[in-house]
C-alpha cells in the first residue's frame, strides 16, 4: 500500500508514516458524507451552532497539541502556530454566533409573497495546502459547515498529521459520522473525485496550475468551485509615509511563516526619495529576526517547508542578480539539518526578473524604486496576480484613493491586511475565483433560492 510520509523540516527526520486510503475507503468516506448530508442539513442553525462552539472548545483544550503537530509538519515557529490554532476557534465561534441571522430568508415582497432563502450544496471537497495547515482546512470549513453542507478534506501530502488530527478535533467535537471527513489520498485522486456524483462543490486553496487543473475538471462537470491561488502583493511606500513604521510593517508582512505566506507582501514598491531610508531600515529590521528551532519560543524564522523550496528561491535570486539587482542582505541556504534559508534582501530589481513577476514563497525581498505615485501603481499592477495589496502615506485619504485603483481582492492603508471572519477574503485576475470568509464566503456554498407564493 502506498504511504505519506511525514517529514519534520527543522531536521529532515521522519514523523511518521500513514497508508493512503483505498478505492473502497474512499467510496465509503463519500458515502457517509452524502448520507450525513441529509440529516446535517436538517438541523436548525442554532443546532448547528452547538457544533461549531464546540469545536472552538476543542481546538483550544488541545491548543498545544496541534500547535506542535503544525511545527513538527511545516516548520512553523510555535508561537506562530499556538496564534493560527487560536485564530481557528475565533473563527468557529464567529460563525456559530451568526448562523441565524446568514439564514434568516429575505422578504422581497409581500404580494404576490416573494423571498430568498439559502440551501446548502450538498458535500464540498476541500482541498488544501501545507502552509496554515489548521486555518486553511477550518476557516473553510467553519462557514461551509454551518450553512448545513457536509465536507471532505483532501489535505497536502506535506502535512497527514495535521490532516488526521484535525479529524479528531471534529470527532472530539461531537459531530455526527460523516459531517467531516479526512481523505488520504494523492493529487490526481482528489481531482476525479470532483467528477463523482456524491461531490457538489470545491474549495481550493493552493498554487495556479493546480488550481487551474481544479477549475477545469469542475468546469467540465458543471461543479461550484472557489479557487484561493497565489498572490505577489505590493508594498507602496509614498514619500510622505512614516518610513519606520513601514519597513518594521514590511518586515512582519515579509517573513511571517518564513515567508511561505500567499498574501504576505513579496513586492516592495517604495518612492525614490525615501528609498535609500527605507531599504536601510528594512535590512536593519530584518537582521533582528532570530532564525532557529521552531519549538523555541523565541523563533521567529523556521525552516521552509522541503529543499524543493529553497531551490525554487536560489534559482528566482540567481535571476535577479544576474540581471543586475543588488544584493543589500545576503542570505539564503543554511548548511546543515533541516531546509533553512535565511533572508535575502534585494534592491534595484526590475519588472522582467522572476522575482517580481513570480510568487516568491519564501524569505525574499525585492525592493524596486519608482519614481511618484502613478508609477508605484502602474509597477503594483503589473502582475497576473491580485490577492492582497498595501499602501502607506501620511495622506490616509489620498492613500485610499490609490488603493482603489490597486488590483487585488484586499487591500490595507498603513497596514497589511490579515484575514478576519467577518471580512471576504479571495482575489481577482489569477489569485482565484470566489471569496472565504465572511456572510459572501458562507453564500458561496448555499444554494440562493428565490421563491414566489402567488
Amino acid at each position: 500500500m502506498k504511504k505519506i510520509t511525514s517529514i519534520n523540516p527543522a531536521n529532515g527526520t521522519v514523523n511518521g508514516e500513514f497508508e493512503f486510503h483505498s478505492p473502497d475507503k474512499v467510496d465509503l468516506i463519500l458515502k457517509r458524507s452524502s448520507e450525513a448530508f441529509q440529516y446535517w442539513r436538517s438541523l436548525k442553525g442554532a443546532e448547528r451552532a452547538v457544533y461549531l462552539e464546540n469545536v472552538a472548545k476543542v481546538l483550544r483544550n488541545d491548543k498545544q497539541e496541534l500547535a506542535e503537530a503544525i511545527t513538527m509538519e511545516m516548520g512553523k515557529p510555535i508561537r506562530q502556530a499556538l496564534a493560527e490554532v487560536e485564530k481557528c476557534a475565533s473563527m468557529f465561534d464567529h460563525f456559530a454566533a451568526n448562523i441565524c441571522s446568514f439564514l434568516e430568508p429575505d422578504v422581497i415582497k409581500e404580494s404576490p409573497s416573494a423571498f430568498i432563502s439559502y440551501e446548502p450544496m450538498g458535500v464540498v471537497l476541500a482541498i488544501k495546502p501545507w502552509n496554515f495547515p489548521l486555518w486553511q482546512v477550518l476557516s473553510a470549513a467553519s462557514h461551509i459547515l454551518a450553512g448545513g453542507n457536509t465536507m471532505v478534506l483532501k489535505h497536502s501530502g506535506y502535512v497527514p498529521m495535521c490532516a488526521l488530527k484535525i479529524e479528531s478535533v471534529f470527532e472530539k467535537a461531537g459531530f455526527p459520522e460523516g459531517v467531516f471527513q479526512t481523505l488520504l489520498v494523492d493529487g490526481p485522486t482528489a481531482s476525479s473525485l470532483i467528477s463523482r456524483p456524491e461531490i457538489a462543490a470545491v474549495s481550493f486553496t493552493g498554487g495556479l496550475p493546480a488550481g487551474q487543473k481544479v477549475a477545469e475538471v469542475a468546469g467540465r462537470n458543471m461543479k461550484k468551485c472557489v479557487l484561493e491561488l497565489g498572490g505577489s502583493d505590493p508594498f507602496i511606500v509614498l514619500e510622505d509615509a512614516d518610513i519606520e513604521e513601514a519597513a518594521k510593517a514590511g518586515v512582519a508582512g515579509r517573513f511571517l511563516n518564513s515567508g511561505q505566506t500567499c498574501i504576505s507582501s513579496k513586492r516592495f514598491i517604495i518612492e525614490s526619495s525615501v528609498v535609500d531610508e527605507f531599504t536601510s531600515a528594512f535590512v536593519e529590521n530584518t537582521r533582528k529576526l532570530k532564525m532557529g528551532d521552531p519549538l523555541d519560543r523565541g523563533t521567529d524564522l523556521g525552516p521552509l517547508v522541503r529543499d524543493g523550496q529553497v531551490s525554487l528561491l536560489e534559482g528566482q535570486i540567481e535571476n535577479a542578480v544576474s540581471m543586475g539587482a543588488k544584493v543589500e542582505l545576503e542570505g539564503g541556504r543554511v548548511e546543515g539539518d533541516g531546509y533553512y534559508f535565511s533572508p535575502v534582501v534585494l534592491s534595484n530589481v526590475s519588472l522582467d526578473m522572476k522575482v517580481m513577476k513570480e510568487e516568491t514563497f519564501g524569505p525574499v525581498a525585492p525592493i524596486i524604486s519608482v519614481e511618484d505615485e502613478l508609477e508605484a501603481l502602474k509597477v503594483a499592477n503589473a502582475t497576473e496576480f491580485g490577492l492582497g495589496a498595501s499602501i502607506w502615506s501620511s495622506d490616509k485619504e489620498n492613500a485610499s484613493f490609490l488603493a482603489c485603483q490597486i488590483e487585488s481582492g484586499v487591500v490595507g492603508v498603513n497596514g497589511f491586511f490579515k484575514p478576519e471572519a467577518d471580512l471576504p477574503f479571495g482575489g481577482v485576475k489569477k489569485s482565484g475565483i470566489g471569496r472565504e470568509l465572511s456572510r459572501f464566503g458562507f453564500y458561496e456554498f448555499m444554494n440562493i433560492r428565490s421563491t414566489v407564493l402567488f
